[in-house]
Parts: C-alpha cells; structure tokens; sequence
C-alpha cells in the first residue's frame, strides 16, 4: 500500500496544500484558498504599515484545501500518514489559556490587535530600535548576536511589544502569543497542554532571540527592562524548542471528521514557509535558496563545525535545525521584491481605474473585458520593452527599499528612491529600474554572505517570480554573476512541509534522505551573460552610492 502525505504552505495572500506520493514525489492534487477577509482589505491600514489577518481566514482556509486534496486524489484516507504546515512569519497571535486565538472571542472579533500581526506590519519599528539599543546598552549578553545583531520590527518581541502598549485590553486578555505556524498546529492536534506544546525551533531561533547558549528564549531581567508585561509572558511562552522532522501529534478525532481523514495522521511540528521551500528544492551546503515572492527570503545550511560560534553580521539569524537537522539554517531576505513591481503597477493603473473604468463611454461589458485585457497584458508588455533598453543608455537608479530593508542590515525606516529621471524616462525604463534595484538588493546579501566567510557554490530560485520571469532570472544572473536554477515546482514550500511530513511519521530516516527523493526537480538554468556583467557592475556601483546617501540622510532624520 502507497503512502502519503500533505504540506501546508500559508503565504501572504493565500494558503494551498499539497498531497505527495512518498514513493516519487508526485503531486497527486493541490488546491489554493485565498484569504476572503484580506482581500476585502479588513484590518489592514497600508499608510501606517499595519497588515493583520484574521486566524478565520487561515482556519477556512485549512478546512477547504484539505478537504479539496483528499477528495480530487481519492486516497485511501488511511495512506495519509502525516502533514506538516509552514506559514510566512514572524507573524505572532495572541491567544488565549486554551489556545484559542484572542480574535475569536467575545469582544475582540474585529480589532485589530487581536488578530495575526502580518510578517510584513512594521508598526513595531520603535519598538525594535529599544530592543537593539538595549541589547548594546545593557551590559549582559547581546541576545540579537544569532539573530544578525539587528533586531527587526517584522519580529515576535518587537510586534507583541507594539501591541501591548497601544492596546491594554489585548494585553490583559492575551494569556500567551503562537506564531502562526505553531498556532495551525496546534489547533489540529489531539494534545491539550499548551505549555507542554512544541514550538517551532524554527520560528524561534529566527525571530524570538531563542538560543541554546542562553538556555533558551532571553531572561526576564532583560525583558523586564523593556516592559514588566514581556517578562512575565516570557513564562507563559516555553522553554524547548523541536524541529519539523519530529511528531507535535496526531489529528484530532473532530479535524479528522472534517478533513476526511483520520486520527492516525501524524501532524509534525511547524516551520516557516522560506526553509521549508529550501528543503522542498533539495537544498544541499553552501546552495543559497531564493524564495521569490512577494519578498524574498533567501536560505543557506551549513555543517554546525564549519559555522560554529560564528555569527553571520546583519542576516535574519542562524539557527541549529531550522532547515535540516543537525545543521545550522542561516537566513536573509528582502522586504520587498514582486511587491515592488506590484507597487508600480498599481501607480500606473490609477488613471485606468479611475478614468477609464468610470468612463461613461463604455458598457460594463466593454470594462471587464478591458479590465481583463489589461491585466493579462501589463508586466508582459512592460517587459518586453524593458529588455529592449540597451544597457548604454540612460536608466534610471531605484532602491528596493518600498517596505523598509530586511537585510543585509536590517532598518525598516527605510524608504525607497530614484535618481536619473529625465524627460526621456519612460515606463519601461522606471520598471528595468526597478527589476535592477531587486537585483541589486539580492547582490548586497550575496556579498554579505560571501564576506562572512559563507560560501556559495550554487543558487536555486522557488516561487512565482523564479518560474513566470525570465527577465527577472536573467537580469538576476547577471547581477550575481552566478548561475541560477529554477525549481519546477509551482508549490516548493508545501513541498517541503511534505517532506518534513513524511519524516515525522516515519517514512523516511531524515530530511536530506526525503528531500533527495521526493523534492523538486529543475526546469531552467540562467547564465550570466558576459557582455552584460560589466555594465550591470557599473549600475550597482550606482545602486550602492543612492543607498548610502538615503541611508545617511534617514539616519539624520531619526537621531
């Protein structure tokens, strides 16, 4: 009898399951839920960087792609031996004793602050500027050292810290904070002691300043200097943390009657959606996985002996088993990469939407279908004339800085900027400008990593960007003046989650051994074009000295 297993992956917009064949990594069915509350826009307010999520939207979520896979594969309900979710993070929720998301219960159903703080809300950036500073100041151990020595405000303290001194009724209601990975678990599995639940190692050696060296997550006398309120959660959080490979539970017999399947579905312990898309696309030492999405986030591993007590400067930490077991996870990223294309399309679709769709001259028969037109045809059109620039002539230069910049060095403070704009610029000049800036930006982290002694031999790209965006691709080999594979993989994180999935229930012995046999193959390789690695080193000189004039003067603005 076959066996199989599902992988979760929560993104930003949407969560989708996979259903994998263990014996050769099929994909027996997949299914795509998008968040009906998000897209409505609730809770969210983009001009102050606040972005939530209610938890109904990914518990509906849950229920449905489940349902979905296990009904179009026809399984036997019992070949399906474990899942494993992954979500976007850090995106903590407040919950409450029981485990029950604090938005889901009287009286919080519509606030804000009770629900998922979204990776991307970066109203905490006060709050991590007091954590940085107190880690420097405080005269005891720097607890930001395995986490790139800069805490940002896309993570757990920081974002639990806002929340609790704008708004005292979450803080008085909040018994502890799940990030979202171990939430999901959590609400699936038939064990009933939260304090005894196992976290994500993952989640927290990335984003909670959890480390072995210090017995665990920081002491309170160091959170106490931030707020009395953080120290005393700190005992209402945990101590141990486990890696995905292992068992949280099995299924509730009440998830198991509504998914179809039943109690002997392993669920393994949660992770992040980047380091699990790494293992989903065979990552190996020294290849640098690139997540391309909305974001990047870019995964290496490394042998703990070659690492060691060394620590990474300005990355989003390293982590002993984040990724792979028994080896040390080391994670960077950017806070915009397709958003920033994103922004830009939206900029130039303001007149269409607000002149042309409010045109009387057409029916609404006519706007749909121009709308639809459109839509498809847009980036494509963009891009084909933005290849057609020849690198001599005038481009304009662009930072990737929309949503502040994760690292190398993280400072959410940040903005972005032009520069060489003339009545010569034209659309497909501000967008090659703006697929060179994400270029550019993915360049800094590369040399960051290479600088700090961490080698890279290969990079592999996952995501929508890595698979629909061969200008991207090959702008970006060029940029690194390093070849890049493309995992074939639509779904490389559920993949991975799969993965873990089939390790934790017993399938295979360890991560590597699941990852070479059922993760995804290749369908391209970009080359670095020759004639084109000089110029684009001349541009990136470009980029660097626009970076560090906005720096300079956004660190003037804020001292």
């Amino acid at each position: 009898m076959k066996n199989y297993v599902i992988g979760l992956d929560y993104g930003s917009d949407s969560v989708r399951a996979v259903l994998i064949d263990t014996e050769n990594g099929d994909t027996l069915a997949s299914h795509v839920h998008w968040y009906q509350r998000w897209k409505e826009g609730k809770y969210c307010k983009a001009s102050i960087n606040q972005f939530r999520q209610h938890p109904l939207d990914h518990i509906e979520g849950l229920e449905n792609v489940i349902k979905a896979v296990v009904r179009e594969s026809g399984v036997n309900p019992e070949t399906v031996k474990g899942i494993c979710i992954d979500t976007t993070g850090s995106s903590p929720v407040p919950v409450t004793k029981e485990g029950i998301p604090l938005a889901m219960t009287e009286g919080f159903e519509e606030n804000p602050n009770a629900m998922m703080v979204l990776w991307k809300d970066h109203t905490a950036i006060k709050e991590a500027n007091e954590i940085n500073e107190l880690a420097r100041t405080w005269g005891g151990t720097d607890f930001t050292k395995y986490e790139g020595g800069i805490y940002s405000s896309e993570w757990f303290w920081a974002k639990i810290l806002h929340v609790i001194r704008e708004d005292d009724a979450v803080k008085k209601a909040a018994h502890t904070w799940l990030e979202h990975c171990d939430l999901m678990t959590w609400l699936l599995i038939d064990h009933d002691d939260l304090p005894s639940f196992k976290r994500s190692r993952c989640a927290a050696g990335h984003k909670a300043m959890w480390h072995e060296d210090w017995d665990g997550l920081p002491p309170e006398t160091f959170l106490k200097k931030l707020d009395p309120e953080l120290a005393s959660l700190r005992n209402r959080l945990y101590e141990l943390t486990y890696t995905s490979d292992e068992v949280a539970g099995n299924l509730t017999q009440e998830w198991a009657d509504k998914l179809g399947l039943t109690t002997h579905t392993v669920v393994a312990v949660g992770t992040f959606d980047a380091h699990a898309g790494a293992v989903g696309a065979r990552i190996d030492e020294n290849t640098l996985v690139r997540v391309m999405g909305t974001s990047t986030c870019d995964i290496i591993v490394s042998p703990n002996d070659v690492v060691g007590s060394n620590t990474v400067k300005g990355i989003c930490g390293q982590v002993d088993g984040s990724v792979i077991p028994g080896m040390v996870g080391l994670e960077a990223g950017q806070s915009a990469f397709g958003d920033l294309l994103a922004w830009f399309k939206d900029v130039l679709s303001w007149p269409i939407d607000n002149l042309v769709m409010d045109s009387a001259l057409l029916t609404e028969e006519q706007k749909q279908d121009l709308k639809a037109e459109i839509e498809k045809n847009f980036i494509q059109k963009l891009t084909e004339q933005a290849e057609k620039i020849p690198l001599s002539e005038s481009i304009p230069t662009a930072l990737d800085w929309i949503n502040g910049r994760r690292t190398p060095d993280a400072n959410q403070e940040l903005k972005s900027a032009f520069t060489g704009l003339s009545l010569g610029t034209k659309a497909p000049h501000i967008f090659k400008a703006l697929v060179n800036a994400i270029c550019f930006g993915s360049k800094e982290i590369v040399d960051r990593f290479e600088s700090e002694g961490v080698k890279i031999n290969q990079i592999i790209g996952i995501g929508g960007v890595a698979r629909k965006s061969p200008f991207i691709m090959q702008t970006l080999a060029n940029v690194l003046n390093k070849p890049i594979k493309v995992a074939e993989s639509d779904y490389a994180p559920a993949l991975g989650a799969a993965i873990y999935a089939a390790v934790a229930a017993g399938i295979y012995p360890n991560v590597i051994e699941a990852s070479k046999k059922i993760g995804s193959p290749f369908e391209a390789e970009y080359y670095p074009e020759k004639t084109k690695v000089g110029p684009y080193a001349k541009l990136m000189a470009d980029y660097k000295q626009l970076s560090e004039f906005v720096e300079t003067i956004t660190n003037a603005k804020h001292t």
